[in-house]
């Protein structure tokens, strides 16, 4: 706890930026993390740059824009040309390309796409514009779902029928489990979200321990922070102790926000999600439960998921699995940058690709 009260001060960094340095890896280790703010923090401070002999780290499916599938993004794109809808999306989704364009180039052609703040923003505009039906675009992990139910349940109570939620809501454990199963991927170590663990808590990450040992720190975002995370998950590693240690216990319980929780499981319930890159995992999303139909934007306006395919040459998916990095993209930096886009990686703030060719290897440490 002394570390929680020091951390804040900046000669704490240092230190914990040479003890990493200096730390002895005693054979090859990989970590990842899978928070797209962990991986612009990382960037940004230059943690990688400081990585000891031995140890890689790499970025995992955090991003939940990167991770939405094509299909959904052409759904989305399909749905916000239709008569009388109004689509309500976070501001990293108006760019991010489908098969044929993207949401920006439908409201070029007179599709009306509102950019809000919340979900809750988004049931306002419904309120201002009762002859239009008002659809929210669901994306993101346990972070955002609770602010969704708690705003389905208030459109519920007020009867507001102009609005309805498209969800592709997902959660962490899900994609966790499958890349641990895959045969072209070894991770040893997990910086775990940390504001997907507010929610859910550090105990979620106890089955991978005992099933496949891998260590695992709960950390927050500051470089004190991820500097820890990662000595403490060298420790783990050395000496074969693998366990859930906390390090961000001012923000994460090991029970997680039981309320929140509650509010998710009463307007929510596990589907199968298909995640870009990894496919469909099995209980990886979560869908609208039929109490609450009437906001279900797939049941209401019969959406059925279009067939889609990657970008010809775009590494989207191998880089959001850990199998590869951006800059090993035939279109990394070339057909695709930040103004031309090829892949949702490169769009969104929080995406690896947009990280790279933003801070590319720079250190401020």
């Amino acid at each position: 706890m002394k570390f929680v009260d020091e951390y804040r001060h900046g000669d704490l960094v240092k230190p914990l930026a040479e003890r990493l340095r200096n730390t002895t890896i005693t054979r090859p280790v990989r970590v990842m993390e899978v928070c797209g703010t962990h991986t612009m923090s990382i960037f940004r401070s230059g943690v990688r740059t400081i990585m000891p002999a031995g140890m890689e780290i790499v970025s995992g499916p955090g991003c939940p824009v990167c991770v939405t599938s094509a299909s959904h993004m052409d759904a989305f794109i399909e749905m916000a040309g239709k008569k009388d809808v109004r689509v309500a999306i976070y501001g990293d989704l108006f760019r991010v390309p489908g098969t044929h364009g993207s949401l920006a180039q439908a409201s070029a052609k007179g599709a009306t796409v509102d950019i809000v703040y919340s979900a809750m923003d988004a049931l306002e505009r419904a309120r201002q514009h009762p002859n239009e039906l008002v659809v929210f675009l669901g994306v993101g992990f346990e972070t955002t779902t609770p602010g969704i139910a708690a705003t389905i349940m208030a459109a519920a109570r007020e009867n507001i029928d102009n609005f309805c939620v498209f969800s592709t809501q997902k959660v962490i454990p899900g994609p966790l489990d499958a890349l641990m199963q895959d045969p072209e991927l070894s991770i040893d170590g997990l910086i775990c979200p940390g504001h997907v663990s507010a929610i859910i808590g550090a105990k979620a990450y106890q089955p991978f321990v005992d099933s496949y040992g891998l260590a695992c720190v709960v950390a927050g975002f500051e470089p004190a922070d991820l500097l820890k995370a990662l000595l403490l998950l060298s420790e783990q590693i050395n000496e074969g102790t693998p366990r859930v240690d906390n390090i961000y216990p001012r923000v994460v319980s090991w029970e997680g926000n039981q309320r929140a929780i509650a509010m998710m499981d009463e307007v929510f319930e596990p589907v199968d999600m298909q995640w870009r890159g990894l496919g469909v995992i099995p209980a990886s999303g979560l869908g609208i439960r039929d109490t609450y139909r009437q906001f279900d934007a797939q049941k209401r306006l019969s959406i059925t998921l279009p067939e889609a395919h990657e970008p010809k040459g775009c590494l989207c998916g191998k880089v959001l699995k850990g199998i590869t990095t951006p800059p090993h993209c035939p279109l990394f930096g070339t057909r695709c940058t930040p103004a031309t886009p090829v892949g949702p990686c490169m769009v969104s703030s929080e995406g690896t690709c947009a990280a790279y060719h933003k801070y590319g290897q720079s250190e401020s440490i």
